[in-house]
């Protein structure tokens, strides 16, 4: 078999920036397959998906991905460092991935793996550094790039390399790959256009951050401009979700359902969320009672310790029933590989994974799997991207339904289109 690329994304939505890393990554890797391990309707950074999984799953197929797999949410709704190595259990396990590809604002594979080797291994001298900065009161990122400058020693080389998401995500996935011993081969590619959090529609280039895209999917009444930064198959995809109600702009579609949860929980069942600590229980109850939106919330429990990202996600804990004994269980077992969609090539590159690793459980279909499966660890797991579609769908502007992820098809391509099946 010729080399398989594996990949990991959120295409929150598939836009050319997306499509330039696959065309690259597969060029220089040699590699004839594609397989990308892809968050689901929730993100990492503790937003929502514009448009549900199987839209997404549908996108990146019909833009030259073989095969496309759900990162579970206890994974995608977690720090960048279980976010990585989730999907890097997920792409080792399959036993057929010769290289995983990320994209990177610095494009030096060297400089992350550097930082990786520290990271992964974490010397007595970095941890000492370590802790002193987070005494300081700073955030835990903050804390972590300033003991590695101090580690390193080399501030010319190293200086505002973590101060970037893709860098970041990149040094997390080659700390997983040293930790989890894994043969997969990585590198990076060179991120195109502007910034992740980087609102504006570049005048000069065909490359939009997907925030400027969501930007103008939540202001603009018409989003053709955003021809010019989108494949045409997304672009047709997005265009008929929006028309048809099944989009979710933002967290703030959320509000009411957020502020209810909160509302209804004690203290104890706040601080028993992932990420919250140092009584950060007392100021999300105190600002949830006294709030209307989560805008308001976030701008009342904002504080250097904790980044926006890490509030929003816990915020999401709380309506999709996440604790932290939830998310210690999934940093320590195999995740299932849940099938959302392929093409031929993606077919047959199931049937190889099936060979590498019998054992493997591989969902098709969730009713099977949940009929058949003994663990209870991966039910759990399961239960919770289950509850994560159906709290999702609410956010749509009309039709939304309930266990989608029992009634909604695979995504299958063949020769002469799309089906469901």
């Amino acid at each position: 078999m010729n080399n398989i690329l594996g990949i990991v994304a959120e295409y929150n939505p598939f836009h050319n920036g997306h499509f330039h890393h696959l065309i690259q990554s597969k060029k220089i890797t040699n590699s004839d397959y594609s397989i990308v391990v892809m968050s689901g309707n929730f993100t990492q950074r503790g937003d929502v998906s514009i448009v549900d999984k199987w839209t997404k799953a549908q996108m990146a197929i019909e833009n030259g991905i073989d095969l496309v797999l759900e990162l579970p949410t206890l994974y995608t709704l977690s720090s960048a460092e279980n976010f990585a190595s989730g999907a890097i259990k997920i792409l080792d396990s399959l036993g057929i991935v010769d290289y995983i590809s990320f994209g990177s604002e610095c494009n030096n594979i060297s400089i992350l793996d550097d930082i990786a080797n520290v990271l992964a291994y974490e010397p007595s001298e970095y941890k000492t550094l370590l802790s002193h900065e987070l005494a300081r009161g700073v955030s835990f990122p903050k804390a972590r790039e300033r003991a590695l400058m101090m580690y390193l020693n080399d501030v010319r080389r190293f200086a505002n390399i973590l101060s970037t998401p893709n860098n970041i995500l990149g040094v997390e996935y080659l700390k997983s790959l040293k930790r989890q011993k894994s043969n997969i081969q990585p590198i990076t590619i060179k991120r195109e256009g502007s910034g992740y959090n980087d609102g504006a529609i570049p005048v000069d280039s065909r490359f939009a951050s997907g925030s400027s895209i969501r930007n103008i999917c939540q202001s603009a009444f018409d989003i053709s401009l955003l021809q010019k930064f989108m494949p045409e198959p997304s672009y047709n995809l997005l265009e008929d979700s929006i028309k048809n109600g099944n989009v979710v702009k933002s967290i703030s579609d959320f509000d009411k359902i957020i502020l209810y949860s909160l509302r209804k929980m004690s203290t104890d069942e706040i601080s028993n969320l992932p990420d919250v600590s140092e009584g950060l229980e007392f100021a999300i109850k105190s600002a949830a009672n006294k709030c209307n939106s989560i805008s308001e919330l976030l701008s009342i429990i904002n504080t250097k310790r904790y980044t926006q990202t890490r509030l929003q996600r816990i915020l999401l804990y709380a309506i999709l029933g996440i604790t932290k004994k939830d998310m210690e269980i999934s940093k320590k077992i195999t995740p299932y590989i849940r099938v959302l969609g392929f093409n031929e090539k993606g077919k047959y590159l199931l049937s190889e994974i099936t060979k590498a690793n019998p054992k493997l459980n591989i969902i098709t279909s969730v009713k099977k799997f949940i009929d058949s499966n003994n663990n209870k660890n991966l039910d759990l797991m399961l239960s919770k991207d289950i509850w994560a579609t159906n709290v999702y769908t609410l956010g749509y502007e009309y039709g939304s339904f309930a266990n989608l992820d029992f009634t909604h098809k695979l995504i299958i391509a063949n020769g002469s289109g799309f089906k469901w099946q």
